[in-house]
């Protein structure tokens, strides 16, 4: 899994070991990834960790010959690492705050997945889901592109499922709302801007039906289900979770 030591993707990892899956977890900071193993090895899981910047290729070759070698093989893919260093108009974006944000939240996940694909086929077959947003679907001013990054891993999981079926491997694709984590607490303290996503958070709550945001923990059985044995006839979906928000593409 990357970007599995706290929040959504901590939740994930929390819920695919209370599910009987082996899992190894992922985290730019070393202190991170101490402590999620810790956290979720005391629960008796069998877990692992390791440093993964998921724009290194190095770090996305060693996680995964790690995981290979520690459980002798690869069944499931759990790609959540995103970024959103810039809220503003798209038009004035900068390109390598445009690249970064392309590189973290799409590049990085295909070329996982890439690499994990022979890996699959070896076990005829394999799971493969990719974390995106409410945002792939229904932009918000300041937030153009984390939005369409979000809608290209949508896009891409659409791709790679029709492509990878023949081979048994599923590939899957949530989109959260409006989830109370720390990066979503980051992203509204940033620039000065915390009463733009006071607003955008109070419209939300205004258009969703269940009237409240979601948890990280609502997140990961969705994610194990997708994972299992129970969903092996679903692939190149998204499943929204976002309190019944209104969403289009």
């Amino acid at each position: 899994m990357t970007a599995s030591t706290d929040g959504i993707g901590l939740a994930i990892a929390q819920n695919l070991g209370r599910h009987g899956a082996s899992v190894m977890v992922s985290s730019r900071k070393e202190d991170n990834v101490e402590k999620a193993v810790q956290q979720l090895q005391a629960e008796g899981l069998d877990v692992e960790g390791m440093v993964c910047h998921v724009g290194k290729s190095s770090d996305r070759a060693a996680i995964l010959e790690s995981t290979v070698k520690r459980w002798g093989g690869l069944d499931i893919l759990v790609s959540n690492a995103a970024v959103n260093p810039y809220l503003g108009p798209i038009a004035n974006c900068p390109e390598k705050t445009w690249d970064k944000i392309f590189d973290i939240n799409l590049k990085s996940s295909f070329l996982m997945f890439q690499a994990c694909q022979p890996h699959f086929q070896a076990r005829g077959g394999g799971s493969a889901v990719f974390v995106a947003s409410f945002l792939g679907f229904q932009q918000y001013p300041l937030l153009g592109p984390y939005s369409v990054s979000k809608t290209a891993l949508i896009g891409l999981t659409k791709v790679l499922a029709t492509e990878m079926g023949s081979d048994n491997i599923r590939v899957n694709c949530i989109a959260p709302g409006w989830i109370t984590t720390k990066f979503a607490e980051k992203l509204a303290a940033r620039e000065n801007k915390q009463h733009v996503i006071e607003e955008y958070g109070k419209k939300y709550l205004e258009n969703t039906p269940l009237g409240r945001f979601g948890s990280a923990e609502e997140m990961g059985g969705v994610v194990s289900f997708l994972s299992s044995d129970e969903a092996t006839y679903i692939t190149g979906e998204t499943i929204v979770l976002s309190g019944g928000f209104p969403t289009r593409l």
